[in-house]
């Protein structure tokens, strides 16, 4: 599923590419007509706090979520509720770019990442585009940890 998150929702746009969802997140240079255009020619979800925006996105018979909290977990259930995810997709995707991530040998990054990370990890995953380098640290059982809790709440 393809979503696209406007200005507000910069957090959650974030987290949802960590959850593996191909997130397209809205620059504050973007005008509601170009964030509509951009979510009806690539097929994507709006995500929105901006009730006008989701108006007009209703009016173009679009597919949306209206998102009603500035609260970061009321956010991601709200948006978990209404689309399926798949676990297996976590870490799939750029947190900054959106690109989706591949896996590279772990000699190749070794200069990339600090010895300590590079010492303890054996699975690396590698964004062509922005050439960040991503592994499953402490913060991956974090995440874990934040979605079973959101299970729980559901």
């Amino acid at each position: 599923m393809k979503l696209l998150c406007d200005q507000m929702l910069g957090s959650l746009a974030k987290w949802l590419r960590i959850l593996g969802f191909d997130t397209f997140y809205a620059t504050c240079e973007m005008t509601d007509k170009d964030i509509l255009r951009i979510a009806k020619n690539e097929g994507r979800v709006l995500l929105s706090r901006d009730k006008q925006l989701i108006q007009r996105g209703k009016k173009e018979q679009l597919p949306h979520i209206a998102i009603q909290t500035t609260n970061l977990d009321e956010q991601l259930q709200t948006v978990l509720n209404r689309v399926s995810f798949n676990e297996s997709s976590i870490l799939s995707r750029c947190t900054v770019c959106n690109t989706a991530l591949e896996s590279i040998e772990k000699h190749v990054i070794k200069d990339k990442v600090p010895p300590s990370i590079f010492e303890q990890h054996d699975t690396f995953w590698f964004c062509r585009s922005c050439a960040r380098v991503y592994w499953m640290g402490t913060h991956y059982e974090n995440m874990k940890n934040k979605l079973q809790i959101l299970k729980k709440k559901n």
